[in-house]
């Protein structure tokens, strides 16, 4: 830290109080809006979380947030933290959340920038108490050392910190609405309310079982068998990730010469065998790489291999496991009371109606366009963000200083 940077401490700097304490047989007064920990998001407040709650005129007096109060959650994800910016004319905050309030002009921009960044270095260690979730008490809180910038190079650090969180904020927009046009268009095609130009054959029934086969993941293994040993699997954790596998996330396994495992193969089609929900059983990812001989899949999942390509081409048909179609199957396949499985045999028994293979393929070229055009995108976000770290860490820590616009 700079040497010309004073250090104070959080309660030094800022008016710290808890909100008001939830309780239905004791609250009395006029039902208001209020803000909890789930309304206070990083850098936004999110009022379609808010509720209500009876407030007294002492209530009223205390409890009300004006604009430019920073609200900080005291529990759950500690620190996290937004700028109340007068989006409506009256709320108010309940005791999960500290409101700060500066006692001596400090930047509220660089205070929520600093608790971003503290929670994301583990700052907050030494200050919570952990029971079942970690809280933050005011009397910790207060105390937490805070470096105090000169006023002007506050000013500079929140300006140049709100030009990055406008270009995150911008982005995420996009990638959201590319992610829903994706969505829409993934709907279309594969229900066929929309047709790619030059396809206008019939759809027909194809039977899963008649066109490949299953097989089921690793056997006889022992949790000394993993992590070590020359042999990869297919992870669990990867197989629900995504429609395409490209073996990003092989973990080791000891597997002997002899041993009689099912080999992974290009153009797998593998579902995960179990889930808390019905709508998550049976998630489809094709393997779109070439898996050395000795990769095996998860003990929790099960491989579909095709026996006739001229039927269905298996990135297809991992789309379709994953759009609404395949989920409104598969919720009427799965069994279970706190756990749902699919049973495989009546998996392969299901009748799918399918375009022509041909159709099928050019479904999934324009889909994959889609999907390229929006991991680029998630790439930039993941970029844009990391930047903003790096900045937060230089700033912050008064490693850098911005210059004066003047002396630019």
């Amino acid at each position: 830290m700079k040497e010309s940077w004073d250090v104070s401490t959080i309660g030094n700097e800022f008016e710290v109080q808890l909100g008001k304490m939830l309780d239905s047989a004791t609250n009395r007064g006029e039902p208001k809006m209020y803000l909890g920990n789930r309304a206070v998001q990083w850098g936004r407040v999110d009022l379609e979380a808010a509720g209500m709650v009876p407030l007294t005129r002492t209530d009223k007096n205390r409890y009300r947030v004006q604009p430019g109060d920073l609200l900080v959650c005291e529990g759950g994800e500690v620190g996290r933290a937004a700028i109340w910016n007068g989006e409506i004319s009256e709320v108010y905050f309940q005791k999960a959340l500290h409101r700060l309030r500066p006692r001596r002009g400090y930047d509220v921009r660089v205070m929520q920038a600093l608790l971003e960044y503290w929670a994301g270095t583990g700052a907050f260690v030494s200050y919570v108490t952990q029971t079942s979730i970690a809280h933050l008490p005011r009397e910790k809180f207060v105390g937490m050392p805070l470096p105090v910038p000169p006023p002007q190079e506050q000013a500079r650090i929140a300006s140049a910190l709100s030009d990055a969180d406008a270009l995150i904020a911008n982005l995420e927009r996009v990638v959201e609405k590319k992610h829903a046009i994706k969505l829409g268009m993934t709907q279309e095609l594969l229900s066929g309310r929309t047709r790619l130009p030059g396809f206008a054959r019939t759809w027909e029934t194809v039977r899963l079982l008649d066109v490949g086969s299953t097989y089921g993941g690793l056997t006889g293994k022992s949790k000394d068998d993993f992590r070590t040993g020359t042999a990869t699997f297919v992870t669990f954790m990867e197989v629900m990730a995504g429609i395409r596998l490209r073996g990003t996330r092989l973990e080791r396994v000891r597997v002997g010469p002899e041993e009689r495992q099912n080999h992974v193969l290009r153009g797998d089609v593998l579902f995960n065998g179990s889930s808390e929900t019905p709508d998550e059983v049976a998630l489809a990812a094709v393997v779109d790489y070439d898996p050395s001989p000795r990769t095996y899949l998860n003990s929790f999942c099960f491989g579909y291999r095709l026996k006739r390509h001229d039927r269905i081409d298996p990135t297809f048909l991992a789309h379709f496991f994953r759009a609404r179609q395949g989920r409104d199957l598969i919720a009427a396949l799965a069994q279970g009371a706190t756990r749902y499985n699919i049973a495989k045999t009546k998996l392969m028994a299901t009748e799918l109606v399918l375009p022509p293979v041909e159709e099928q393929q050019a479904v999934v070229k324009a889909l994959s366009s889609a999907e390229d055009e929006l991991d680029i995108l998630v790439a930039r976000l993941a970029k844009a963000r990391a930047i903003k770290q790096g900045m937060m860490q230089q700033l912050l820590s008064g490693r850098v200083c911005l210059p004066a616009k003047d002396a630019a």
